[in-house]
């Protein structure tokens, strides 16, 4: 056993947190919380958390997956079905000012450490619930994967070409946005705690998660019940806001209104594009998308792709190269924005995307290995 190498600093030193989470969404809120000064003290099950497994690649026989959500946690195995390790826990939370779990609903009752019994005893004890459908309704306490609940929530629907299939996206976008949101969470209760001096339970379900992405396509159809579509890499609401084929490599185009519209057509050599009747405003460019695309590839395909992208936002015109992500990792900007994070050992990991000016983030040790517990 090895003494906690750094006190924890930060906007929330002081602030004592019980992670009992496993997998994604969870150990994710636990990560920025210790990222930005909480003592995170991560309680696993004898076996660990499940993602300890989840690879290759692996490091100490622990994978990627669990190193890259488990930082500046200490740690401890505690077998919470065994009436010992409960009153083990039950002395941790004396002392915890958060609590986050995902059990499946009704585990922590029936070992009689559920959320009533623990505020009862706990009353300042804020208890951050993270599930797949929330504990009741319809799909109440059914369990959640982040593939499964963008197939569910229409996510899939909309993603992907627009002559393809439904398609997940690349990466478990709902579980990292349920992890910010059980942040928020757990950070309003917090603030309301200070004028009222009790916990409350939060929750962050994977679904409503899911369905708070669905922006602009949910709003669309509010509005005028048009079902939403897949378009491939562009916008549904305006244009060009895509990817266009140029002499080299494709860039991305974000043009949000006419001003960078006329300045775009300027710099690819075809200002009378500005002037179509067709293209003068963001709706008429959204209605002939396609005419607009083949213009503006046909006048693409004599150009450059990067020296455009330098050209495009000199002149203030959102635009991009599209990357990689051992490029995107790379880049210079990437850096100078502390985006990626290195400590002894051969640990790198992303950095924490909230910037503060006075309490900035901190970094004090890398995820824990079973044989190698913090318990300071």
């Amino acid at each position: 056993m090895q003494p906690l190498p750094t006190a924890p600093t930060g906007a929330l030193a002081g602030i004592r947190v019980l992670d009992l989470s496993r997998i994604l969404g969870g150990p994710y809120c636990g990560q920025i919380l210790g990222d930005h000064g909480a003592d995170v003290l991560k309680v696993e099950p004898p076996q660990g958390d499940d993602t300890r497994t989840w690879g290759p690649p692996f490091r100490d026989g622990v994978a990627s997956y669990y190193h890259g959500l488990n930082r500046n946690k200490r740690s401890m195995h505690l077998d919470l079905g065994s009436a010992e390790d409960r009153e083990a826990l039950l002395a941790l939370a004396a002392e915890a000012d958060v609590l986050v779990e995902n059990f499946k609903t009704g585990t922590m009752e029936r070992w009689g450490i559920g959320f009533d019994a623990l505020s009862q005893r706990f009353p300042r004890l804020i208890w951050c619930r993270v599930t797949g459908f929330g504990t009741d309704g319809p799909l109440g306490a059914l369990p959640g994967y982040d593939a499964a609940v963008q197939a569910m929530t229409g996510i899939m629907s909309i993603n992907g070409e627009a002559e393809g299939g439904p398609l997940r996206v690349g990466l478990p976008v709902v579980d990292m946005v349920t992890g910010l949101n059980a942040v928020i969470g757990v950070l309003l209760a917090l603030h309301e705690r200070g004028r009222s001096g009790r916990g409350q339970l939060v929750e962050a379900a994977l679904y409503d998660s899911g369905l708070s992405l669905l922006h602009p396509h949910a709003a669309n159809w509010f509005m005028d019940g048009t079902a939403p579509r897949r378009t491939g890499n562009a916008h549904p609401n305006i244009y060009p806001y895509d990817a266009l084929a140029t002499g080299t490599d494709p860039v991305f185009v974000a043009v949000g209104n006419d001003r960078q519209f006329a300045s775009f057509c300027r710099c690819i050599g075809q200002p009378q594009l500005a002037d179509d009747a067709r293209y003068r405003d963001a709706g008429g460019r959204s209605v002939h998308r396609d005419a607009l695309k083949r213009a503006l590839e046909a006048a693409l395909a004599a150009f450059d792709g990067r020296a455009l992208v330098d050209q495009l936002m000199a002149a203030g015109v959102p635009a991009a190269p599209v990357l990689p992500v051992e490029a995107a990792l790379t880049h210079p900007h990437t850096a100078h924005r502390g985006m990626v994070v290195e400590m002894e050992g051969g640990y790198r990991g992303l950095g924490a995307p909230v910037k503060l000016g006075r309490t900035p983030a901190t970094y004090r040790h890398a995820p824990l290995t079973p044989g190698d517990q913090f318990i300071g």
